[in-house]
């Protein structure tokens, strides 16, 4: 069975994203092993300077670094990322499953990911052009891994 893992800065503090992610975690527990590591985030500081932006990044970014998987594929969420339909996604998960057992996602904390951790991804990919909350993103991937499972599986799913 594949694993997704998914790594994020920062723990959810709302119930109603808590919830939605609850759900989704539960449905996925049919097609997947699913595992979320939420990360202590940063402080950010009021005033905050290129020097401290760099710092705050990089220390985040090297305690995601120590816990992506051995061979798992890593996928970055990234603004500057390829957009996927939700179909092309499905397509993906199922080619990336052939060949590693396990998919890493990452998802940065408010001031998002350094390129040196970017660089390392096999992959980084786009929801949107928009700018969304961080802890919203999580729901937003957790919902189209389901979508892209019920695809793979000609399941239906609402529209």
């Amino acid at each position: 069975m594949l694993t997704i893992q998914i790594i994020c800065i920062g723990k959810l503090k709302e119930t109603y994203l808590k919830s939605a992610i609850d759900e989704y975690s539960k449905r996925l527990s049919r097609y997947c092993k699913l595992d979320i590591l939420e990360l202590p985030d940063e402080k950010i500081p009021d005033k905050l300077n290129t020097k401290l932006l760099d710092e705050i990044k990089s220390k985040e970014c090297s305690n995601i670094r120590q816990h992506i998987k051995k061979d798992s594929y890593v996928i970055a969420l990234d603004l500057k990322g390829k957009q996927f339909t939700s179909e092309d996604f499905s397509s993906k998960i199922q080619e990336i499953s052939m060949t590693s057992s396990s998919i890493t996602f990452i998802i940065g904390g408010s001031l998002g990911l350094t390129n040196e951790l970017l660089n390392t991804c096999n992959e980084k990919i786009c929801f949107s052009k928009m700018t969304f909350p961080h802890q919203l993103i999580r729901v937003f991937l957790l919902e189209q891994i389901f979508r892209a499972f019920k695809i793979a599986n000609g399941e239906t799913y609402h529209r």
